[in-house]
């Protein structure tokens, strides 16, 4: 395939602190949200860790980190995202002074980065409130948040002013509305949660993303920073006028995320929403003025695009990443009930980029599935995952058609280039990477690691900024 891909293209993966560090008591480190969950974003809450949570030990890169990176390295990675685990630069979230370990991890971890001229793409909260801030202040209800969250990211933007230019705000934005307590650290229960208190709570994100801009652009000018949000294509079920409202209204709840950081205010169809749902929120003079710190590119994740219908008696639900829709007949799904739309990317780019004129990041993509480890023909374990070969080559396809058509995007970075615990069901068995660890849902496994046929099949299409893909 003829590439036209931009030189300079950002290709590499993506891993959450959360899902692949561990460590998650070692060297002053607090407790997160996630560390209380071990069935996933979804499941109940208990009163502290306990031993069937995977992502308590994840797949150990806190302590093999160099080995990760060297293989990513191997692979020709341009850029590596992942997140800084807030709990680690301030145990607790509201504590004055920083944790030195943490801030010394990290130091290491971007130092063995440059090493290999690899950009690290850092997230400054992904799914990792402080579960202090979730207990103590209800999370992101609570207006003392942003002061919290303005504390951390002062200290981690001077401290690698050098070493990091590319930075997220907040993982997937959005999904508050739909997984508050994982998202938004919000400890009311969802059904005890009035929508008030919900909007409230993405207000003072949205707030504290657009203050994190602000501070980052006086630190150092020369930051790149991105809001990030779920990106999920609407199809109407039929061309019934009422379906495609019905699509309107879904695409809205996910664009107002978007919409705010781009265009630094509310959107008028949120206005007429709070207004119509009793919604009341405390919007300052100083927030609005905060607001219009807009963000220098938009970043996303893709898996799968959804259907509505305005009918209640088609309404079959789909599953989806966070966000569910409606079962889209046209598409197949992957063993975790995920429905597979190359094209869809193809359609979300170019909405995105007629909507904002922003350069693009497409920061997760992927495809979930259950591998398994075989001797190769060299006599080396591996993992023949031709259904991941071709699931990204046709989305890569996709994303080629997209660039075709004008969208400028940045870069590429494949969900879970490393097998991790899932942050939905905190299974290690729903894997992502090129690369198999050797780790399992009974918490064996040696944590030894495997290339899969994926590894030197990206390394290709890395190699040959694209030209390698196969369009069908």
């Amino acid at each position: 395939m003829q590439t036209v891909f931009p030189k300079g293209f950002l290709w590499g993966g993506a891993t959450a602190a959360n899902q692949y560090e561990g460590a998650y008591n070692v060297d002053g480190k607090g407790l997160s949200v996630q560390d209380v969950t071990p069935q996933g974003g979804f499941g109940p809450i208990t009163d502290g860790p306990t031993p069937d949570n995977m992502k308590l030990e994840g797949i150990d890169f806190y302590h093999r980190y160099k080995e990760d990176i060297a293989l990513f390295a191997e692979m020709g990675f341009k850029t590596y995202r992942t997140s800084i685990a807030w709990t680690r630069i301030f145990p607790n979230g509201d504590e004055a002074e920083p944790n030195e370990a943490g801030l010394q991890f990290y130091d290491d971890l971007f130092d063995e980065l440059a090493k290999y001229g690899i950009e690290p793409l850092i997230t400054l909260s992904h799914y990792e409130t402080p579960l202090h801030l979730a207990r103590e202040y209800d999370g992101w209800v609570n207006r003392k948040m942003i002061g919290f969250y303005e504390n951390y990211v002062r200290t981690v933007f001077t401290r690698y002013k050098d070493k990091v230019k590319y930075w997220l705000t907040f993982n997937e934005i959005n999904s508050i509305i739909h997984a508050p307590f994982m998202s938004g650290g919000i400890a009311t229960a969802p059904e005890k949660l009035s929508k008030s208190d919900l909007y409230q709570a993405c207000h003072h994100e949205l707030v504290a993303s657009a203050l994190a801009t602000k501070i980052g652009h006086e630190i150092n000018p020369d930051f790149k920073i991105g809001c990030m949000v779920i990106a999920m294509p609407t199809y109407p079920l039929t061309s019934h006028p009422d379906d495609i409202i019905a699509v309107m209204e879904a695409d809205r709840q996910n664009f107002f995320f978007s919409d705010v950081h781009v265009r630094g205010t509310y959107p008028g169809y949120m206005k007429r929403y709070f207004r119509e749902h009793g919604i009341e929120l405390n919007i300052t003079p100083e927030d609005e003025e905060i607001l219009k710190n807009t963000v220098d590119f938009v970043s996303f994740s893709y898996y799968m695009s959804s259907t509505e219908t305005a009918d209640p008696e088609k309404r079959k639900a789909g599953e989806g990443n966070i966000l569910g829709g409606i079962h889209n007949p046209y598409l197949e799904a992957s063993e975790w009930g995920w429905q597979i739309d190359p094209k869809g990317l193809r359609v979300i780019l170019n909405t995105f980029w007629d909507r904002y004129q922003k350069p693009l990041f497409i920061v997760e993509n992927g495809l979930g599935a259950v591998d398994q480890l075989v001797e190769g023909e060299d006599g080396q374990l591996t993992v023949n995952d031709d259904y991941r070969i071709n699931y990204l080559n046709d989305h890569l396809v996709q994303v080629a058609e997209a660039i075709a058509d004008g969208v400028d995007l940045m870069g590429y970075t494949t969900w879970g280039c490393i097998d991790l615990v899932s942050a939905s069901t905190a299974e290690l068995k729903k894997r992502y990477g090129f690369i198999y660890v050797d780790r399992h849902d009974d918490g064996s496994g040696t944590l030894n690691r495997y290339k899969k046929k994926s590894f030197n099949w990206y390394k290709e299409v890395i190699a040959t900024n694209g030209a390698s893909l196969v369009k069908k």
